[in-house]
C-alpha cells in the first residue's frame, strides 16, 4: 500500500476531513508531509478531538523507534480502540510490555510506540501481510470517530 492508496481509502469512508500540512499553510514545520484524518461532515476540524488516524513520514522527537528516517518509509497510526487493540496485540493497551515489539518492523501491526497505552496501533509501510487488516482498522477507527461526533452533536445545545 502506498500513502496515496491509504489516503484514497480513508477519504472513501465518507465525511473525512484530510489535512496535509505543507509549507506556507501556517502549520508547524515538523508536520509537513504528514497526513491527519478527522471525521468532520461539516469540513471543519472538530474542537477538542484528535484525528482518528494519521500517516507520518518522519521520526518525531521522543518517537524515533520506528526508523522513519529511511527514504520512502511511513507509518500509519490508527486510534483502534481497546477491543481492536487486544485483537491485534494480544494485550490490553495499558498492560506492561505492550510496546516490547520491534517498533521499526515493516508490514507488522504493532502498538503505537508512544500512544499504545491509549489503544493506538501502528503499521510501518503496510504491505501484503497487513494491507487488509490496516483497512479494517481504519474502518473501525472511522466508525468510532463518527459515533463520537454524533454523541457530541446530540449533547450540544442548539
Amino acid at each position: 500500500m502506498t500513502m496515496d492508496d491509504i489516503i484514497d481509502f480513508v477519504e472513501g469512508l465518507g465525511d473525512v476531513l484530510t489535512l496535509r500540512p505543507a509549507p506556507g499553510d501556517g502549520s508547524p514545520e515538523i508536520s509537513w508531509g504528514d497526513t491527519f484524518f478527522y471525521y468532520a461532515p461539516d469540513r471543519i476540524v472538530p474542537d477538542r478531538t484528535q484525528p482518528f488516524a494519521t500517516i507520518v513520514t518522519k521520526n518525531y522527537p521522543g518517537d524515533e523507534s520506528s526508523g522513519l528516517y529511511r527514504a520512502g518509509a511511513f507509518r500509519v497510526n490508527i486510534r483502534a480502540g481497546k477491543e481492536a487493540f487486544i485483537e491485534a496485540t494480544g494485550r490490553a493497551p495499558r498492560e506492561q510490555g505492550v510496546a516490547d515489539l520491534d517498533a521499526g518492523a515493516p508490514d507488522t501491526v504493532i502498538a503505537h510506540p508512544v500512544y499504545g497505552s491509549l489503544a493506538w496501533l501502528a503499521v510501518i509501510d503496510p504491505g501484503a501481510r497487513t494491507g487488509e487488516v490496516t483497512r479494517e482498522l481504519l474502518c473501525r477507527a472511522h466508525t468510532m470517530a463518527r459515533s463520537r461526533y454524533e454523541r457530541r452533536s446530540e449533547s450540544t445545545p442548539g
